[in-house]
């Protein structure tokens, strides 16, 4: 599969709107790959980068192409705004116009919430 997996990310290399990439699960990677569910090698995992699904159709270059190219696609995010819904862009908007200063106050909160949440399980 590696050879087509390198064609594939080849044939996506100068794509605007689409990244096909690896990862080393067992070095540097390890992380990213914990942090989304990779159990098994290889896996390939797409979609939106912060709830990314599993692939399971052919592994053939042709069939990854194809799929590829159905599926990867601009989607809603600050610099693709008319892809958004209302909802969406308001949300958007909501935290564009807090500022920077407020903006890492609140992520400051979420973290805090987070390890104390982290530290009541264990």
């Amino acid at each position: 599969m590696k050879p087509d997996w390198d064609k594939l990310m080849d044939a996506f290399a100068d794509s605007k709107t689409a990244g096909v990439y690896d990862v080393d699960c067992t070095a540097e990677g390890k992380p990213l790959c914990d942090a989304n569910g990779v159990r098994g090698y290889p896996s390939i995992k797409y979609g939106d980068p912060s709830a990314l699904e599993d692939y399971q159709g052919g592994r053939d270059y042709d069939s990854l192409l194809k799929f590829a190219e159905e599926n990867l696609k601009p989607m809603c995010s600050p610099s693709n705004i008319d892809l958004c819904d209302d909802d969406k862009k308001a949300e958007i908007k909501k935290y564009q116009d807090l500022g920077a200063e407020e903006l890492d106050k609140q992520i400051v909160e979420k973290e805090k919430e987070q390890e104390d949440a982290e530290a009541n399980f264990k």
